[in-house]
């Protein structure tokens, strides 16, 4: 009985990393960010059986859910397949969903840059007012 060694998840991430490179330099739906078609796991499947298909999933979803893919499937109508033909159209209510994490991250994002400002703001007058103390009361007067 054969047994196999689970791969690390960081080496999976970093495996699906260098695949979804892979997958932009030869397919151009990938590369340019066009909405793919429900099903494109199974395409890829068949046109490369080599695939691990652990870190094909993890690669689709870092490229689905990338700001630059959300962004093409809010403005899209139809999904693609990989030689670039329509294979559906796009419900309304995933171009919303995709609308929705756009402003989410986007807001998140906005949060952390301000908490970022007000810690750096912070450390400037707590360091100011450590100059000011040193200067009143330090043994050098």
């Amino acid at each position: 009985m054969t047994t196999t060694t689970p791969t690390p998840p960081s080496a999976t991430s970093q495996n699906a990393r260098q695949l979804l490179k892979e997958l932009q330099t030869r397919f151009p739906v990938f590369r340019d960010c066009l909405p793919l078609a429900i099903g494109i796991d199974k395409q890829l499947l068949s046109r490369l059986p080599e695939l691990n298909r652990k870190e094909l999933r993890v690669a689709l979803g870092m490229h689905t859910h990338s700001l630059r893919y959300l962004k093409s499937m809010e403005k899209a109508t139809v999904r693609l397949n990989l030689d670039g033909e329509v294979a559906d159209a796009i419900p309304p209510a995933h171009r919303e969903y995709a609308s929705e994490i756009i402003r989410e991250r986007l807001k998140k994002q906005a949060e952390l840059r301000k908490a970022q400002r007000e810690a750096e703001t912070l450390a400037r007058q707590r360091t100011e007012k450590l100059g000011q103390l040193v200067e009143k009361f330090g043994r050098n007067r």
